[in-house]
């Protein structure tokens, strides 16, 4: 063999590795192109739709604005001002609520789980609870705390409070018998079975209960701010309405749903991180 023939053979060999590369390339672009569309599709057909109908004039733009001028007074709000004063005073509020459940709800959640007879005698004015609406006992709210923030704050920790606590007395009750029962027979303390057995298995229904209120805050939070408040994302929505500017109500609408899809994230990627032994969270 010739020299010539092995340059020949070194060109084809690295023109095949060339080709080979840019088709894998191809074929894992066009595999994640694939799962993007199989995820998002249906929401970037929805707005495509929305800024079609709207442009071309087949809805009252005054009532449904185009996306590209919600967009327009989303980012006009925000990098004004004019909406970041509103988001932090959402977030405080909605935040205190939150933690304040959180601290309430899961060690009360994880005695009543393991008490039988605490639960047997809470359960009762707790269904009683559970079942009236927040929203009609925001009234008395405000006839006991005012108009100021302690009433909105409690109304929002009081709807919170119990998708939490339910879920975390269900995530103890769950808990395998015989997980419990060959920790004992080892000869483990009830401190070291909770520690070890109860709290891990009820981890899992506890942030189930952590998601549905954080969610619960967020639609809570914009009752709430829609009386009798002058700050906030719930009041520029309905103040923006009154007032007719439209692009700016759904622009806070869209911040509303914003924070609540990040909430639900760090609380989804917070849960694959302290249980990675648990099933795949959806």
């Amino acid at each position: 063999m010739t020299l010539q023939h092995v340059e020949q053979a070194a060109s084809l060999g690295t023109r095949d590795s060339t080709t080979s590369l840019g088709t894998d390339f191809l074929r894992l672009g066009g595999r994640a192109g694939i799962r993007f569309l199989s995820r998002y599709g249906v929401l970037i057909a929805f707005l495509a739709i929305w800024q079609v109908s709207s442009s071309a004039g087949w809805v009252n733009t005054a009532v449904l604005p185009p996306i590209d001028t919600i967009v327009a007074a989303l980012w006009k709000g925000l990098a004004g001002g004019t909406l970041l004063g509103d988001i932090a005073i959402s977030l405080q509020r909605a935040g205190l609520a939150f933690a304040a459940a959180v601290l309430v709800a899961i060690p009360l959640g994880l005695f009543m789980g393991q008490v039988r007879a605490v639960e047997t005698a809470l359960d009762p004015i707790l269904q009683v609870f559970r079942q009236t609406s927040a929203l009609a006992l925001y009234p008395v709210f405000i006839l006991l705390l005012g108009l100021g923030e302690a009433s909105k704050v409690f109304v929002i920790f009081w709807a919170t409070l119990f998708p939490l606590l339910l879920n975390t007395i269900g995530g103890v009750k769950q808990v395998d018998p015989k997980l419990l029962e060959m920790a004992r027979v080892y000869g483990a303390r009830q401190l070291t079975v909770f520690r070890r057995v109860v709290l891990p298995g009820a981890v899992p229904s506890i942030f189930v209960g952590l998601r549905l209120s954080a969610t619960t805050a967020l639609l809570l939070l914009i009752a709430s701010e829609m009386i009798g408040a002058n700050k906030g994302i719930g009041f520029q929505v309905m103040n923006a309405q009154y007032n007719f500017q439209i692009p700016l109500m759904f622009a806070a609408i869209v911040i509303l749903a914003g924070l609540g899809l990040i909430a639900n994230q760090a609380l989804v990627s917070l849960q694959r991180r302290l249980c990675r032994w648990s099933n795949a969270v959806d």
